[in-house]
């Protein structure tokens, strides 16, 4: 397995962006409460992660509702199930940790689908900041509430934000 690794300039500040053979197995924000060791991260290459720097710049210009690029997350097989539904949820709909765990079947694994969305490796890609309390008040977010913020009104649609002005 060969890592490397890139910087990659976004409206919320420099994204890392980590690679195993060419696919991408984590994007993280600066500061990120669970980024990898600089030793986990692999030689700096600024090539092979063009099509992601493509892919990140249409969505933060409004173009790209849906990231298709070949991921290779490290979890275990409930977080795995979790980033799975996380990539589910549509560009600018919400669900809540309770509506996650009613989808893996067990209303009682919402903790556990929290310490699983917290651990995603691929932030923005794999879309947690889509997951909301279950009052629809934002909660935790590795990269800060504020970017969470910022990427749920990113995706909202014109109707969504007139009425949050009103």
């Amino acid at each position: 397995m060969v890592g490397t690794h890139t910087v990659i300039a976004s409206p919320l500040g420099d994204l890392l962006a980590v690679a195993e053979d060419g696919v991408l197995s984590g994007l993280y924000f600066e500061r990120h409460h669970r980024g990898p060791k600089p030793k986990e991260r692999g030689a700096y290459d600024e090539s092979g992660f063009e099509e992601v720097r493509r892919q990140l710049g249409e969505y933060f210009a409004g173009e790209r509702t849906r990231f298709e690029l070949p991921l290779a997350p490290h979890g275990d097989e409930f977080q795995q199930q979790v980033w799975k539904l996380l990539r589910e949820i549509p560009f600018g709909e919400t669900r809540s940790y309770g509506d996650l765990a009613r989808q893996l079947g067990d209303a009682s694994l919402a903790q556990r689908v929290g310490a699983a969305n917290a651990r995603n490796p691929l932030s923005v890609i794999v879309p947690c900041h889509r997951v909301v309390g279950a009052d629809g008040r934002l909660t935790g977010y590795a990269g800060g509430l504020d970017r969470k913020r910022f990427l749920l009104e990113l995706e909202e649609s014109a109707e969504q934000k007139t009425r949050r002005l009103f």
